[in-house]
């Protein structure tokens, strides 16, 4: 299967496009076709670990874990162990490219029962590239890479509710030195911002306590990104999160979750003519900008759902399901996975079941290895 990658500005737009000969259709960086709402540096949309890659991408709501940074950095405030880090790994379209891969790193430690701060590094390589131009004459090889470093505090108001925020540094390096349509390519940069909430409250279900959570993110509000000295900025991939899940403590052996997320861009539907909004205008124009109306705006909306069970807070069991409109990016997955505790540390592994003809994301395996370094009688549930 011969891949090529076409560098020119509207693919940068894209954060990158491979084109497949056999198949004869693009795909952007983070599993969408082409017909997908364009934006820069799609791979922040990525879900980097394996617990939520299992259970169909959910995080809004979900119990806190060292990832919570990705998904809604307030989560961080209902960690119950003091510090904790973590390293996650995923080969990217493997159907595609052999060589693409995700590796996340993160961390968090509390200040207080109230106050929590974290950090995390997620670098993206898409292996090494023969690049070629819009004339198909080959122009050298390299090898592009982007990064997104995070800083995240998050604060705890009583015992239900929290907020949170992350401050971003992205980096992308897609093509630098090389030229097309007469104009240099250079790596661009952009500074960008998270802001959630997440409420929990114990409860009762099925005649057994019971844990009920929702949450907020909105991520990567930020500059627009330029790779050419004049051409045009892109937004980054400003994206709502909303979700709720509950967990039923059956007994002290047994615990089950089920999550459900909704997911939003909000740039412009036609981001790359309208890249001249600001970024205010296109985050809040994106509500009513689609051009087929209400029912267009509820096709730009993503379902990630997902199911959890942990026998004795050492085993887990997940699954989830990812659906996307064929006509907004046509992602749509079975997620399966496994977790095991031990002691301080959580090693988690994750599989996607889709299409094997038409999903570049068939295939995907993610790796993740948590340490949570909590005092022996902490007793932390799952």
């Amino acid at each position: 299967m011969k891949i090529k990658l076409y560098a020119y500005s509207a693919a940068f737009a894209c954060g990158i496009m491979l084109f497949n000969n056999v198949q004869a259709q693009e795909v952007v960086t983070d599993g969408r076709q082409e017909n997908a709402i364009t934006t820069a540096v799609p791979f922040l949309l990525i879900t980097p670990d394996a617990r939520a890659g299992a259970m169909g991408d959910v995080g809004a709501a979900t119990s806190p874990d060292v990832n919570a940074t990705h998904f809604n950095p307030a989560k961080l405030a209902f960690l119950k162990d003091p510090y904790g880090f973590g390293v996650s790994y995923s080969p990217w379209l493997p159907k595609l490219v052999p060589d693409i891969n995700l590796a996340y790193l993160n961390g968090f430690y509390k200040i207080d029962d109230r106050n929590t701060i974290g950090g995390s590094l997620r670098y993206f390589s898409l292996g090494n590239i023969q690049f070629v131009d819009e004339n198909q004459q080959l122009q050298g090889e390299g090898n592009p890479n982007e990064l997104a470093f995070d800083v995240s505090y998050a604060r705890s108001f009583g015992d239900n509710f929290s907020l949170g925020t992350a401050i971003r540094y992205i980096y992308s390096n897609l093509s630098s030195g090389q030229v097309f349509n007469s104009q240099e390519t250079q790596p661009a940069s952009a500074a960008a911002a998270d802001i959630s909430a997440f409420y929990t409250t114990p409860s009762t279900l099925f005649s057994k306590a019971a844990t009920i959570s929702a949450g907020l993110d909105i991520s990567n509000i930020g500059t627009k990104m330029n790779y050419t000295e004049s051409g045009p900025k892109y937004f980054l991939p400003t994206n709502m999160r909303l979700g709720g899940s509950a967990t039923v403590h059956a007994d002290d052996y047994n615990d089950f979750s089920f999550s459900l997320d909704f997911n939003k861009l909000l740039v412009p539907t036609n981001a790359t003519t309208d890249a001249s909004k600001s970024v205010p205008a296109g985050i809040f124009g994106s509500f009513t900008d689609a051009p087929g109306g209400a029912k267009e705006e509820l096709q730009e909306v993503s379902i990630a759902t997902g199911a959890e069970y942990w026998y004795n807070k050492q085993f887990a069991i997940r699954a989830g399901y990812f659906y996307e409109n064929p006509n907004k990016g046509n992602r749509q997955y079975l997620t399966l996975g496994l977790g095991l505790r031990y002691n301080i540390v959580d090693l988690d592994f994750s599989y996607l079941l889709a299409n094997q003809q038409t999903s570049p994301l068939a295939n995907t395996l993610r790796f993740s290895l948590l340490f949570n370094f909590a005092a022996p009688s902490s007793g932390a549930k799952p």
